[in-house]
């Protein structure tokens, strides 16, 4: 068993969840709400590779697949709807989240003996039967490729597109601290079984909405230096929205732009719309905010974490959330 595997005690070996995956006929691979290239492309890759050993695969997702990540293999066959005629040991695959209720609402009642978590986000709660959970990972897709390899299915360049998308989601297209030499190595791997890094670049990095770009704008002129310049934090609201004829899914990259503000350890975008404030957090590395997140209900990474706010009110999100930052030491 591999270090990471050990990382936390409740996880299955690879051996034990590849042994899984080869007993089951079906597969339904669950992303969470308001997903990301992750938690579909991790989902995604491991579909493709199964159906290559002959069995049957479905994908649920509550929300569309957004605007940036329908160039991807299988995306189409992404929904919210469930087939009638499962075959009784279908296994419900939940790629990315720290727990099932991620899934939202409208995810059917599942037995635990039929769930597989697989994850890589500090604090999962190892909700599954079988769970595969690797804190020191950088992208639940690279928990995917482990399984892969032992697999030994063939990494067509699909999945390759597929395992290299989460890479570079999670990893900020390589910005980020989780860039390690591994992390490079395996990136590396993918482009060189024909994972489309430019089309990855472009779909997500390089092709913004006039109206994300308006929505931008509005939001860095309401933005807020507080503590000495460490904190730094803004919103979007409804009548935002409105203005820059803009949907959810162009806040994205806001919170990226605060954190790179000279001198700020720590940035929050707060996200009032939908019926809820959410909020994103991202540190620079000193600040815990997924220890800050996990005070209000939330979770993700040391760097990168979220949260809904209890109670839909700007002000109180924005104070409750500062007072759990310091309370980290911001």
């Amino acid at each position: 068993m591999s270090s990471a595997e050990t990382t936390v005690a409740e996880s299955n070996t690879t051996d034990e969840v590849v042994a899984e995956l080869r007993r089951r006929s079906s597969f339904v691979f669950v992303s969470h709400v308001k997903p990301d290239g992750d938690t579909l492309g991790a989902g995604l890759a491991l579909g493709l590779a199964l159906k290559q050993l002959g069995k049957r695969v479905a994908y649920f997702q509550q929300d569309p697949v957004p605007r940036n990540l329908r160039f991807l293999p299988d995306s189409e066959d992404v929904t919210r709807d469930v087939a009638a005629d499962l075959p009784a040991d279908t296994l419900w695959v939940f790629c990315d989240m720290s727990d099932f209720t991620r899934a939202g609402e409208y995810l059917p009642a599942i037995p635990r003996e039929h769930m597989l978590d697989i994850d890589h986000h500090l604090g999962n709660s190892h909700f599954g039967a079988f769970n595969y959970v690797l804190p020191t990972e950088a992208s639940t897709g690279t928990c995917v490729l482990r399984l892969l390899h032992a697999l030994g299915v063939t990494i067509t360049p699909e999945i390759a597109t597929c395992i290299l998308t989460t890479i570079m989601t999670d990893t900020g297209a390589f910005m980020h601290t989780n860039t390690t030499p591994a992390v490079l190595r395996m990136s590396a791997e993918m482009i060189e079984l024909g994972a489309d890094k430019p089309l990855i670049t472009d779909q997500i990095f390089a092709n913004k909405r006039f109206a994300a770009t308006k929505l931008l704008g509005m939001a860095l002129e309401r933005a807020v230096l507080d503590d000495d310049g460490r904190f730094c934090w803004t919103y979007v609201d409804e009548a935002m929205l409105r203005e820059a004829n803009a949907d959810g899914e162009d806040t994205e990259e806001i919170v990226q732009h605060l954190r790179a503000v000279d001198g700020v350890e720590c940035a929050a975008l707060f996200k009032d719309y939908e019926g809820a404030v959410r909020v994103s957090l991202r540190s620079r590395g000193r600040i815990n905010v997924q220890a800050a997140a996990a005070m209000l209900g939330g979770g993700g990474h040391f760097m990168a974490s979220g949260l809904t706010y209890p109670e839909r009110d700007l002000r109180k999100a924005v104070d409750g959330v500062h007072a759990a930052l310091r309370a980290q030491g911001l």
